[in-house]
């Protein structure tokens, strides 16, 4: 098969193991297996179809060039994308197994109230960064996989807790917003540096600064 077409195949598959959980078959694979054995599966098969989507992109050539490269792209979206990620994990509602949260008095807190998926955002600042900074069309099938991954299955996620929480998830969302400060700049919630302290930031900074001097190592591109 040609080596474009086995990576678009690696990552159709690959969004399509994570889409399943916003169709009733994930319901159906509950019932049928069990709340951890289909999250176990469910786990295994996104491992496995990410490791083959990884492995044809870097077996596929660089060719191709659908516009100018942005090199800096990177440079200065991901140093905001890993203070999302370092922080994104503390008590928030959206994560997987976190519904708990969603009952609480104040359920959006920290970087909550900036967006009510700071990971996802995460992974669309680092994902649409290096799409721009390679332009060529293998780039763009694998990134805008992960772009397309993030924007859809955050939006999903959102459709999927409004049926499943209910009043918990209509107050929640009524307090945050998926697009970064828009709750804050509508008065709906506040920005609390205090909540969000200054260790989970410096934490996302200091290892942006050490992806960014092992990227030549780690994946055989230099980001300067």
């Amino acid at each position: 098969m040609d080596p474009l077409a086995l990576l678009a195949l690696a990552t159709t598959t690959f969004l399509a193991t994570h889409f399943v959980s916003s169709t009733p078959l994930r319901a159906a694979l509950i019932a049928r297996l069990g709340e951890w054995p289909y999250r176990g599966l469910y786990s295994t098969l996104a491992f496995v179809t990410l490791a083959w989507m990884i492995w044809a992109y870097t077996s596929a050539p660089r060719e191709g060039l659908l516009w100018t490269p942005l090199r800096l792209a990177p440079l200065l979206a991901m140093p905001f994308a890993f203070v999302l990620l370092a922080c994104g994990y503390r008590r928030n509602p959206t994560m997987v197994g976190a519904d708990r949260l969603l009952a609480a008095d104040d359920p959006a807190r920290g970087m909550i109230r900036i967006t009510r998926h700071p990971v996802m955002w995460a992974i669309i600042l680092w994902s649409a960064a290096h799409l721009l900074a390679r332009g060529d069309v293998k780039s763009l099938v694998f990134f805008g996989g992960f772009l397309a991954l993030a924007v859809f299955g955050s939006i999903s996620l959102d459709r999927r807790k409004a049926r499943t929480a209910g009043a918990d998830w209509k107050r929640f969302a009524a307090a945050t917003s998926h697009v970064p400060f828009v709750a804050v700049a509508q008065g709906r919630n506040r920005i609390a540096w205090g909540e969000i302290g200054w260790l989970r930031p410096l934490a996302g900074l200091l290892l942006f600064a050490a992806f960014f001097l092992l990227h030549p190592w780690l994946f055989g591109a230099r980001p300067y």
